[in-house]
């Protein structure tokens, strides 16, 4: 009864805080008295209704998720053999660790600048949200990897446990904490990323493309509509891929 009461004063809470940042939103775009400086959230919410209706709006959003996700799941899969075969060799470890460490010290406009020289602006934030979650997956599955607890590691070996028996009970549970994390973090970071590298790259039909033209006509309500739309898809989807997660691990544990 506790629980409950206390969620729903957690929830109360949180809605408090959002009507109170609107209220301050309001005032603000009052007091500078300018749409173009700042737009009022009344003219953003009708702006993002307007949108709503027009076809190119969800063609962008589809154009830039599936590159997104595209780069999130080669990501995920590179990241996690990676870590594996950094988990295993000590050599390719030190091999590896030096790419890994330019791309977390390196800028993200660097990248996005240098990488256009080579490939496609259309393709240009599948590659950017790829290189902006690898050394996230990678890293955190290898350090839940270096966690491992050896004797149950020792235990399997005693009872000769098959190799994908070890893999289903034994070190998927143990890295699976690690990679929620990385998975979280990754997901907003390639969101983020991404639509930067759209924003300089400006392929057809792409939300980055719809934010620059937005800048350049001085359209401050479109620009913030889509920037919370932006906000609501990375939100979404970042839900829909725990729940994935989950699934696949409650699948994994015979629930």
């Amino acid at each position: 009864m506790n629980s409950i009461t206390s969620s729903k004063k957690q929830k109360n809470i949180k809605v408090g805080a959002v009507i109170i940042w609107l209220l301050v939103w309001q005032l603000l775009s009052m007091y500078v008295d300018s749409a173009i400086l700042l737009a009022s959230p009344v003219d953003t919410l009708k702006c993002l209704w307007n949108m709503l209706g027009i076809a190119s709006f969800w063609q962008s959003i589809l154009f830039t998720l599936i590159r997104i996700c595209v780069g999130l799941f080669l990501a995920n899969i590179i990241g996690t053999f990676f870590s594996v075969g950094a988990y295993l060799s000590k050599t390719f470890r030190d091999f590896i660790s030096i790419p890994i460490a330019v791309t977390k010290s390196t800028p993200v406009a660097s990248f996005i600048i240098l990488v256009l020289i080579w490939i496609p602006s259309k393709n240009l934030s599948v590659f950017i949200s790829f290189l902006m979650s690898f050394p996230v997956i990678y890293t955190n599955i290898l350090q839940g990897l270096d966690s491992m607890d050896k004797n149950m590691l020792e235990m399997a070996q005693v009872f000769k446990l098959s190799i994908a028996r070890k893999i289903r009970f034994i070190y998927i549970p143990q890295v699976i904490p690690y990679y929620r994390a990385a998975a979280a973090l990754s997901n907003g970071l390639c969101f983020k990323a991404g639509i930067a590298a759209e924003v300089i790259g400006q392929p057809n039909g792409s939300i980055g493309e719809r934010l620059y033209e937005a800048k350049i006509y001085f359209n401050t309500p479109e620009l913030f509509a889509w920037t919370i739309t932006i906000i609501i898809v990375s939100i979404i989807f970042n839900r829909l891929f725990m729940v994935f997660i989950n699934f696949i691990m409650n699948k994994l544990e015979g629930r």
